[in-house]
């Protein structure tokens, strides 16, 4: 990403999708599949589910990100709830949320620059009622459902790494695994460093 054309959010709400965040991330987003199947004059259309207007998709899963509603809540303006956690789900499984970040990440480093000499990890437990293959029995909550995220920053606070695991999963077991999935590798000059807390 080239800094000269920088993301403005200034004309638009927090929730709401600007012009130019939408230009950045397009090239991110998968292709469509086509309908149309075979060769030469044999060429027809298959018929299905027309695809839904990606940026208007996009605008949704957005805004209930940012709203915290639920997707059956999303306005009406963004089609479907359903349509938008159909495409959500899709489009988690072929990592376009991932290029997100790391497309911001390294637009980031070229603006501001990381800083990769002094990176902080730390993990934290949160509820899963609705549970999932990376739930597990929460140990301080008496043992419900839970998840455990393990995050990694650098000087900054910048996130350049998080995995997601089982809540009874110790810290120190998720730190390797944290350590290797960095959004970023960045060539440092000097030695990097890791601040962690007593549970290390």
């Amino acid at each position: 990403m080239s800094v000269q054309h920088l993301t403005t959010y200034r004309d638009v709400a927090s929730w709401e999708l600007s012009d130019s965040f939408w230009e950045r991330i397009k090239p991110l987003l998968p292709k469509p599949k086509s309908r149309f199947r075979g060769r030469g004059k044999k060429r027809k259309n298959i018929g299905g589910r027309p695809p839904a207007n990606p940026r208007q998709v996009m605008a949704g899963i957005l805004y209930v990100l940012r709203t915290g509603c639920q997707w059956l809540s999303a306005p009406s303006e963004f089609g479907s709830g359903q349509t938008l956690h159909r495409y959500f789900q899709s489009w988690v499984r072929v990592g376009v949320f991932r290029r997100m970040w790391k497309a911001g990440v390294c637009e980031y480093d070229e603006v501001k620059g990381l800083e990769m000499k002094w990176q902080s990890a730390d993990g934290c437990q949160t509820k899963a009622p609705l549970g999932g293959v990376a739930t597990g029995a929460n140990p301080t909550d008496r043992g419900k459902r839970g998840t455990k995220r393990s995050l990694l920053v650098e000087g900054k606070g910048v996130p350049i790494a998080i995995v997601v695991s089982a809540a009874q999963r110790h810290d120190l077991k998720l730190l390797a695994k944290t350590l290797d999935s960095k959004v970023v590798k960045i060539e440092e000059k000097e030695e990097e460093n890791l601040c962690l807390d007593k549970a290390y």
